[in-house]
C-alpha cells in the first residue's frame, strides 16, 4: 500500500483543500472564523515536486505562500465516522497552497469561484510521501516556511479550528474519499507575497523540508 501511495501525485484523483482552518489566518485576511469547513478543489495537474519551479500565473500581481499539512488517503470511504478517520489515512505530505491573492480577492468581491486563484498550474508544490508512522500526532506538529531564509510562517496544527478526524468525516459526507486523494488542512498565519526569483523553504517539524523557486509564467 505505502509503496503505491508514494506515487500519489501520478494517480490520485483529487485535492480537497480547507480554507481558513486557523483562527489567526482568518483574522489576518479580515475573514470571520468559519462555523463549518470551507472547502475548495485544486486539480491534480497543479502538483509539482522539488526541482520544478512555482510559476506566477499570467496577470497575477500578488502570489501568496501558504504552507499546509496534507493528508494522503489510503483507504476509500464515504460518510466516514470521526472515530474511524485514522484508518483512512495512508500517510502525509507537506504542501504549499500557492494562491493568486489578487485573483481571489476579485473573485470574492464578485461572488465568483476561486478556481483560477487556487488551481493554476504549479499551485500545489509537495514534498515526498511521508509514512504514517513518521508523525505520531498529526494534530500537533509544527509547520514552518521561509522566504529567502526569512521566517514567514511558524505554527502548529494544534491551532486548527477543525481537527483532522473531523475534516475527514465532514468531507467524506459530500465527496467520496479515494485512495491517493489529498486533503490540504489549512495554513497558519503569516501568509504573504513572493516574487520571481524568491526561494521558498518549508518544513514539517524536522521530519521533512523542501525548497521551491518562484518564476514567472511565460
Amino acid at each position: 500500500m505505502a509503496s503505491k501511495l508514494t506515487q500519489f501525485t501520478q494517480w490520485g484523483r483529487k485535492i480537497v483543500a480547507v480554507g481558513r482552518n486557523y483562527r489567526a489566518h482568518a483574522a489576518e485576511l479580515g475573514n470571520p472564523v468559519p462555523q463549518k469547513p470551507i472547502l475548495f478543489l485544486k486539480p491534480t495537474s497543479s502538483y509539482i515536486t522539488e526541482g520544478e519551479n512555482v510559476k506566477i500565473p499570467i496577470g497575477c500581481s500578488s502570489l501568496h505562500h501558504e504552507v499546509e499539512l496534507g493528508i494522503v488517503i489510503g483507504k476509500s470511504g464515504s460518510a466516514i465516522p470521526e472515530q474511524d478517520a485514522s484508518n483512512h489515512i495512508g500517510g502525509y505530505v507537506l504542501a504549499l497552497d500557492m494562491t493568486a491573492r489578487d485573483f481571489q480577492d476579485e473573485a470574492k468581491k464578485k461572488g465568483q469561484p476561486w478556481s483560477l486563484a487556487k488551481g493554476f498550474d504549479t499551485s500545489c508544490p509537495v514534498s515526498g510521501f511521508i509514512d504514517k508512522d513518521k508523525i505520531s500526532d498529526p494534530g500537533n506538529v509544527r509547520l514552518w516556511l521561509k522566504v529567502n531564509d526569512t521566517t514567514k510562517q511558524d505554527g502548529r496544527t494544534s491551532d486548527m479550528i477543525f481537527s483532522i478526524p473531523y475534516l475527514i468525516s465532514y468531507i467524506s459526507r459530500y465527496f467520496k474519499l479515494e485512495e491517493g486523494d489529498v486533503i490540504l488542512t489549512g495554513t497558519p498565519e503569516g501568509v504573504g507575497p513572493v516574487a520571481s526569483g524568491d526561494v521558498i523553504e518549508a518544513g514539517l517539524g524536522d521530519i521533512v523540508n523542501m525548497k521551491f523557486k518562484i518564476d514567472q509564467a511565460k
